[in-house]
């Protein structure tokens, strides 16, 4: 499963504690990050993280478009709901990407927990079959 792994900066500890964590099945996906976060979760795990732009310097929107083409799976956002972000609409985007396209999206540790504990479990196969029967209607 590809899993995209962002924080926003009083969030990083959490993300990283919480990748520290769960880094035994973390590892057994592909992962991606936006740049400071990925950064930062690859220094203190070892886990090999695909590194996008920081996200107000785009990194959201990369994952945005992932999502879009049905490229990830999971989105671990760890959001600071008390602080005012520069790129809130971008924020907010993803948020949506997310819900038109079916992707479950985690925005705090609790639910994190919740989507890595079922992941490990297999509860998101289902994952794989959208994917499979979108190649083939795309391939008809």
């Amino acid at each position: 499963m590809n899993i995209a792994l962002i924080a926003h900066d009083q969030k990083k500890d959490d993300i990283i504690r919480f990748s520290i964590a769960y880094k035994h099945i973390l590892q057994k996906h592909k992962l991606y990050a936006t740049g400071t976060t990925g950064k930062l979760i690859s220094e203190a795990t070892g886990l090999n993280i695909h590194r996008f732009q920081s996200g107000p310097l785009g990194g959201d929107q990369q994952i945005g478009a992932m999502i879009a083409k049905n490229e990830m799976d999971i989105v671990i956002f760890f959001r600071d709901p008390l602080t005012a972000q520069p790129h809130e609409p971008d924020v907010s985007a993803l948020m949506r990407l997310c819900d038109v396209y079916q992707i479950p999206l985690a925005t705090n540790i609790a639910a994190s927990e919740i989507f890595l504990r079922g992941l490990d479990r297999g509860d998101f196969e289902w994952r794989e079959i959208i994917k499979e029967k979108q190649q083939k209607e795309g391939n008809t």
